[in-house]
């Protein structure tokens, strides 16, 4: 089947605006929840477990404190010096 040039050039300009409009309103929406999305996943328990957990990983890798309960209270210090913030 062939399609001529210029219907061609239509139906390219014409999915060109759609995509356009779909990222546009994307980014409306991306704009309009990032902070609430920021602020829910940084209140959710998982991301707490997880970032402890990432905390304790790397005190244990890059800061040489020997006694166990500095340790995790280095870590926990780390973990509460964090903020989410949506950019």
């Amino acid at each position: 089947m062939f399609i001529p040039i210029q219907h061609f050039l239509q139906m390219t300009y014409a999915n060109d605006i759609k995509d356009l409009t779909v990222t546009k309103s994307l980014r409306l929406l991306r704009d309009g929840f990032k902070s609430e999305f920021a602020t829910s996943v940084f209140s959710d328990e998982r991301t707490m477990e997880l970032f402890a957990q990432l905390a304790s990983e790397f005190v244990d890798a890059n800061i040489p404190v020997v006694d166990e309960d500095n340790r995790m209270e280095l870590a926990m210090m780390l973990l509460e010096s964090l903020d989410v913030i949506a950019r």
